[in-house]
């Protein structure tokens, strides 16, 4: 990557500011890769396409699971509930055994989380660059769904959807 690319932008603190109030799910994407599982806390996860079902992560460059994913990887994508923010944080740390404590199986090749309300489990399709991301580009292979609540992340907190008053 460039000298550039790693600057930092000067829209940098104002677009931060705007992405902390887009409300978005919570995710824990998953690989088994060497023998151990692999996971981490995502929160930039959203449908791409119906037809054929496809679903795209963004994966930070640093990412340990995005060093183990390639065309053709198995990925579970578990979207977790709002009784689980907990997981999220655990997840969302670096070098730690992330599934020390965790209730997990394996399910289609990738690890799947016990009690996550939504469970996708898919091969990657694609890496494609995106700045200091990469986007993962993943076809849905088996999809399973719990009624719940789910986790969001908005204003860089934990929290819910509520529906509207009408």
């Amino acid at each position: 990557m460039s000298e550039a690319a790693t600057a930092p932008h000067p829209l940098g603190d104002v677009f931060r500011e705007v992405m902390a109030g887009v409300c978005t799910p919570v995710t824990v994407v998953t690989t088994f890769s060497g023998g151990r599982p692999l996971g981490t806390t995502v929160s930039a996860f959203a449908s791409l396409s119906m037809a054929p079902p496809m679903v795209v992560v963004s994966l930070d460059r640093r990412s340990d699971l995005l060093s183990a994913l390639g065309e053709g990887t198995r990925l579970g994508v578990n979207v977790l509930g709002s009784t689980q923010a907990e997981l999220a944080g655990g997840f969302a740390r670096k070098g730690v055994d992330k599934f020390g404590g965790v209730d997990w199986h394996l399910e289609s090749g990738a690890p799947r989380l016990d009690g996550s309300p939504g469970w996708l489990a898919c091969v990657v399709s694609r890496l494609v660059d995106g700045g200091d991301h990469v986007l993962v580009l993943a076809d849905v292979r088996q999809a399973e769904t719990e009624p719940g609540p789910p986790l969001t992340y908005h204003a860089r907190t934990f929290g819910t959807h509520l529906a509207a008053v009408r």
